[in-house]
């Protein structure tokens, strides 16, 4: 994922209202030097497993909507995961790729248990009928096939998904340079990894590739450890709870800063301790400390992509 390393660290050299403190960076290495934090991917019991193809399908779908749960305050990521579980567990057939292209926001909330519409609701089901109709007709309606075309590699695949899936390039334009985030075609490569220990479907050679995912947890925590600070103005934008606009600097800046800051981060833990840290694991550690945080302030942007 060198092209997401290397934008955003052009992000972070440029940045007018977000920046990253190499002291912050230095205090949670040091801390984290001699214990370094383990969290297991299913750690809430959420996630569907049978260890094959149909794990790999829920993943995609999953991951596909796993974006922009904050505008409703009650709906999170749980209630994607254990509620699309729930679906499959009775009915195996829930995610063949032609099912996926027919389902209305309706039926997506009653899958989901959920008795309103659901935020940026259009767009799931939208990209649900996207990822199914290329799911047909490239890859025989199965993501495992799509798995199993990228030889083992977490960037092949996530080139591949950003190739064949429109909703999937998580990309955009800051102060005219190109910059590459990609959460969830990179979620979905850990994901499988996660779910599948690194083996099988999850066996990638080049895991250490992947970046941290860039949502709005992440920076929140980062700003908490004292890894980011915000200027003056953005920092009451978000504790105002104001929305700020995806594509704006502000927006970019706070998940490109994220992702480089963590980069760093790892640098620098590995260097301390000589052992390889993965972003994926700092991901899931930071992610799980945020969620666990419920007066946690994070910025609000209404995205598809996180």
């Amino acid at each position: 994922m060198e092209e997401v390393r290397s934008t955003t660290a052009w992000v972070a050299t440029h940045s007018s209202h977000v920046t990253v403190d190499f002291t912050g960076i230095e205090k949670v290495a040091e801390n984290m030097k001699n214990s370094l934090p383990k969290v297991e991917w299913d750690f809430e019991g959420i996630h569907y497993f049978d260890n094959g193809p149909l794990t790999v399908q829920y993943l995609l779908v999953l991951d596909t909507l796993n974006f922009c749960f904050w505008p409703d305050e009650e709906m999170s990521y749980d209630h994607l995961a254990s509620g699309l579980k729930v679906t499959l567990e009775s009915d195996k057939s829930a995610f063949d790729a032609d099912r996926l292209q027919k389902y209305t926001g309706p039926q997506l909330r009653k899958m989901l248990n959920w008795s309103r519409p659901l935020p940026l609701e259009d767009e799931r089901v939208r990209l649900l009928h996207e990822v199914g109709l290329e799911l047909e007709r490239s890859f025989g309606g199965k993501a495992s096939k799509l798995v199993e075309s990228c030889d083992n590699s977490a960037a092949k695949l996530v080139a591949l998904m950003t190739r064949h899936f429109p909703g999937f390039r998580d990309h955009t334009v800051y102060k005219g340079h190109q910059i590459f985030l990609y959460k969830r075609a990179q979620i979905f490569a850990a994901d499988l990894w996660g779910a599948f220990k690194g083996e099988g479907y999850g066996d990638f050679e080049d895991i250490s590739s992947i970046t941290i995912f860039a949502d709005y947890i992440v920076p929140a925590v980062l700003q908490q450890l004292g890894v980011l600070r915000y200027r003056s103005s953005l920092d009451n934008t978000i504790k105002k709870n104001t929305e700020i606009v995806s594509g704006s600097e502000e927006e970019v800046e706070l998940r490109a800063c994220s992702v480089y800051a963590v980069e760093k981060m790892k640098e620098l833990i590995s260097k301390k301790t000589g052992k390889q840290v993965l972003s994926v694991e700092l991901d899931l550690w930071l992610w799980a400390f945020g969620i666990q945080c419920p007066s946690l302030q994070h910025h609000r942007t209404l995205s598809v992509y996180y």
